[in-house]
């Protein structure tokens, strides 16, 4: 009986550790995968990138993904969330974009630098956070 109960704790142990090194697994690759970038271009383009592995490569997604004219990484972040805001009515106009650690922060200071632009009726376009940003 004995080699029965201590058969039963060691495939129990064994199954707590299997699951806490999937645990860690998981959180080191969010933590590694935890860069964004914004990128902008005229009337309203933007291009964005989040939980990549490094600035660059993030960086390179975003322009890759922003179809517009003179488009270019506006913010890198790593751990954080960022915001762009255009006119609603006239996307050529107006525009504000911001990054900060939480996206409520970066939201409202996008918005409030698209008004500074001269937006009217602005509105958030596009936002991102990565894998620790929120």
């Amino acid at each position: 009986m004995a080699d029965n109960g201590s058969t039963v704790i060691r495939a129990v142990v064994a199954a707590a550790l299997v699951a806490a090194t999937t645990a860690l697994m998981v959180v080191t690759f969010a933590t590694a995968q935890a860069a964004g970038a914004l990128a902008i271009g005229a009337c309203g383009a933007y291009g964005q990138a989040y939980d990549f592995p490094s600035a660059n490569a993030a960086t390179e997604r975003a322009l890759s993904e922003c179809k517009g004219q003179a488009c270019r990484v506006v913010t890198s972040f790593k751990r954080g969330c960022a915001a762009y805001a255009v006119d609603g009515t006239n996307p050529c106009g107006g525009h504000g974009w911001a990054h900060g650690p939480r996206l409520g922060a970066a939201q409202n200071a996008a918005l409030r630098g698209c008004y500074k632009d001269g937006g009217r009726d602005c509105v958030i376009r596009t936002f991102i956070c990565d894998a620790k940003g929120g």
